[in-house]
């Protein structure tokens, strides 16, 4: 009588079943923790970004606008997320918050730095007891709340909006219509679920280790990652897509890249003709860098993500 009742359970028992079944809950106990460490990675490189307080940021550019409102056009408003922790450079348009669009005829034929001088000179007189300083591209306005405001002077002409260029110093860009693209890169962040700015952030902190001669500019990393994810499907989460960012972004950035504002030019023509010899150094690299992320996923490499995310 008891012989049937133990058949089930000696089936059940297995010893190879049993290894097995700890060899499962090994292989997702250490899956769980690898994944939370990358997750916290990436959340300490992205921590002035996810925890930027809006309605606060949006009551000090309320304030910026006051200060200097007789000296500005308008503004375009982008608020995406500030400079990334531990890499504070302004590096294109989803790293300031707005474009402060001047109107003082007197500065139609100015520089870059001249107009930049201009916006810092009047944000001083008007907020004198406010820490404001001049960085590569942007005026950054830090207030006693702790809040930094990034803030992109731009000038206006006929054909345009300029705005000053990220890999010219003291030069104008070729953007002149920034408010179409920030509606593209606006439009493509929504289709990630808001994942898409950060996923930019990242990569260009990633992009900011290369060697000098295969970086590429800000506003050429956030063109490429509008190419990358337009048609998008995969997971809507961040590595996930940094990983998708660098394997696809290899193969866009071999050609030159339309300028998504309906201008004629290109964003990436300092980099030459289709497969130039400096478009193939920046896809190595970029392959480089899917290549071992992809390795270090299937070793559970952290100390990989952590050379990358540091």
């Amino acid at each position: 009588m008891g012989g049937s009742g133990g058949g089930g359970f000696f089936y059940e028992s297995k010893p190879e079943e049993i290894a097995q079944k700890i060899r499962n809950e090994e292989e997702k106990s250490q899956n769980s923790v690898y994944e939370t460490s990358i997750t916290a990675l990436m959340r300490d490189l992205l921590s002035v970004v996810n925890d930027r307080d809006t309605d606060s940021i949006q009551r000090h550019l309320t304030t910026i606008e006051g200060a200097v409102h007789k000296d500005i056009e308008g503004y375009i408003d982008l608020r995406y997320a500030g400079s990334v922790a531990k890499h504070t450079y302004v590096d294109g348009l989803s790293d300031i918050d707005s474009i402060a669009i001047l109107n003082d005829c007197d500065l139609v034929n100015a520089t870059p730095n001249e107009v930049k001088k201009h916006f810092y000179d009047k944000l001083c007189e008007r907020l004198p007891s406010t820490d404001i300083r001049i960085g590569n591209l942007a005026v950054t306005i830090k207030f006693s709340s702790g809040i930094e405001i990034q803030i992109l002077p731009a000038m206006k002409d006929e054909t345009g909006i300029r705005i000053p260029s990220s890999r010219r110093s003291n030069e104008w860009s070729h953007i002149i219509k920034p408010d179409k693209f920030a509606l593209a890169l606006r439009y493509t962040n929504t289709h990630t679920s808001g994942k898409l700015v950060p996923v930019i952030k990242l990569a260009k902190s990633i992009i900011a280790s290369f060697p000098e001669s295969r970086k590429i500019s800000g506003y050429h990393v956030e063109s490429l990652a509008i190419e990358v994810f337009g048609q998008y499907t995969g997971e809507k989460k961040l590595k996930p897509m940094l990983k998708h960012f660098f394997s696809e972004a290899a193969k866009y950035v071999l050609a030159p890249i339309k300028d998504k504002t309906g201008q004629s030019v290109h964003v990436d023509d300092y980099l030459g003709e289709t497969n130039s010899l400096i478009r193939k150094m920046v896809a190595d690299s970029m392959s480089t860098v899917a290549r071992k992320m992809q390795n270090a996923d299937g070793s559970r490499e952290i100390r990989i993500w952590e050379q990358f995310l540091k």
